[in-house]
């Protein structure tokens, strides 16, 4: 079973090359972040043929997560427990967009499902735009939100095979980032701050792809001719709890997705799950051959 993350920066834009790609690749189920519209507005009818069924959580031309899927969706969730709010409320989606704890508007940032035993989080972490900007607290207060709600989760359930999968806009090694523009100490991203709060989801979930893909970046901004020299940042992960990584049997960051025409600044993560190893459900509805 192949999962995915993808940050495609506009899925009305690039809708026909991510369902190429999910075919192609033969993934079964992928998470989107950035798709950049409401879900009346999601080419829907392109994946449906590719034979995906959707989840879309999206609220303006901004942010937005979703999951495409080749198998049943259950449990849906449109932000977590905890999830702070940030700014003013969207024009004529007050009645779906919700405040957080703090009283600020919710922004479209998280999406949750669960597909056989797996329980799949699509997320989409704030920026945090620059260093003493109110939106950078944002992130924090986002990213520890989510901190404690992950660790409720497998507290519950210790076995829960559980990955948080998205854009998390943090590099949290100087390995992980080789764009000139982004300074340790004087810039978002690459701060102490938020690499410390990365660093704090380690006793709940881990990086399942850095220990079979050491290197490479996973965004390469669009200016100043980044990708060609490889300027880029590793920024988007599959961080999986200890019953999720135990199942991975491969994983791939897909460089090439950044060449070609109006690429996405992002490309795809995936990892490759053995269904075996995740009990009865994935073992009697999902055992296929794998593909890698």
């Amino acid at each position: 079973m192949r999962i995915a993350t993808w940050n495609v920066n506009s899925i009305r834009t690039r809708f026909g090359r991510v369902v190429d790609w999910l075919v192609r690749e033969d993934i079964d189920v992928l998470a989107m972040q950035e798709i950049k519209c409401r879900p009346d507005q999601f080419p829907v009818e392109a994946f449906e043929q590719a034979g995906y069924q959707l989840e879309i959580h999206g609220l303006n031309q901004w942010n937005g997560v979703a999951f495409a899927s080749r198998h049943e969706m259950t449990d849906v969730a449109r932000g977590f427990t905890d999830m702070p709010g940030f700014g003013a409320p969207i024009k004529g989606q007050e009645d779906v967009q919700g405040v957080g704890p703090n009283g600020l508007p919710l922004e479209a940032r998280a999406l949750g499902v669960t597909v056989g035993d797996l329980r799949l989080w699509s997320l989409y972490v704030p920026n945090g735009r620059a260093l003493g900007d109110p939106h950078l607290e944002y992130k924090l207060n986002w990213l520890n939100a989510l901190r404690r709600d992950t660790a409720a989760w497998l507290e519950e359930d210790p076995d829960l095979p559980l990955a948080l999968m998205g854009d998390w806009n943090i590099a949290p090694l100087d390995s992980d980032m080789g764009d000139p523009s982004f300074t340790l100490g004087s810039s978002t991203h690459v701060s102490p701050e938020e690499r410390a709060v990365f660093a704090s989801f380690a006793p709940h979930v881990e990086d399942v792809v850095r220990p079979i893909v050491p290197e490479g970046y996973t965004f390469w901004d669009y200016k100043a001719g980044r990708f060609p020299k490889d300027e880029g940042m590793r920024i988007d992960f599959i961080m999986g709890s200890r019953a999720f990584a135990d199942a991975v049997t491969g994983a791939a960051i897909d460089r090439d997705e950044r060449k070609g025409d109006a690429p996405s600044d992002h490309v795809p993560v995936i990892c490759d799950i053995d269904p075996t190893l995740l009990g009865d459900t994935f073992e009697d509805e999902y055992d296929r051959p794998m593909v890698f």
